[in-house]
């Protein structure tokens, strides 16, 4: 292959791993997603899920993965603005995580009320003789804008 079909096909591969990771949080297939985490020993893995602390480790980057499966009923990602960059063996994703879930519902049926919510994320991978492997992912809220704004003018009558 050429450079511009080596890197081509890198780049499939890298958002194939990216869309394997989400599919796994998905249908909460927690093997599938420690599967895609780095694992060779040596290199410690990172995550940061929103407001959270930093976790360093495979250990406890996968503790935290089977803490939100055990508590999110459902959960579903549309990603959108993926953009991939190569940088020799390391790869860099990032991608705004749109985000619908949900836990269970109070009073015995199946789903409590769905949440949205948008997410911006970083997700480092590794290539390995495995493939491409997660090294670290950092997601961070968006904030809405909370700030009204209104075309009246104060009357003056209000305190």
């Amino acid at each position: 292959m050429t450079g511009a079909a080596d890197q081509a096909a890198d780049e499939a591969a890298v958002e194939a791993a990216n869309t394997a990771f989400y599919e796994a949080m998905e249908t909460g297939d927690f093997e599938g997603v420690s599967a895609l985490w780095l694992d060779d020993g040596a290199t410690p893995v990172t995550c940061v899920h929103p407001g959270w602390p930093v976790l360093t480790g495979r250990g406890e980057v996968l503790r935290s993965y089977a803490l939100i499966m055990a508590n999110t009923e459902y959960i579903q990602f549309f990603l959108t603005d993926l953009k991939v960059a190569l940088a020799g063996r390391t790869a860099v994703v990032t991608c705004t995580e749109n985000i619908l879930s949900g836990g269970p519902a109070e009073d015995g049926e199946e789903l409590g009320p769905l949440v949205g919510q948008l997410v911006v994320a970083t997700n480092v991978f590794r290539h390995t003789p495995e493939g491409w492997r997660l090294w670290s992912h950092h997601a961070s809220p968006v904030l809405a804008d909370t700030a009204e704004t209104t075309d009246e003018e104060p009357d003056g009558d209000t305190p």
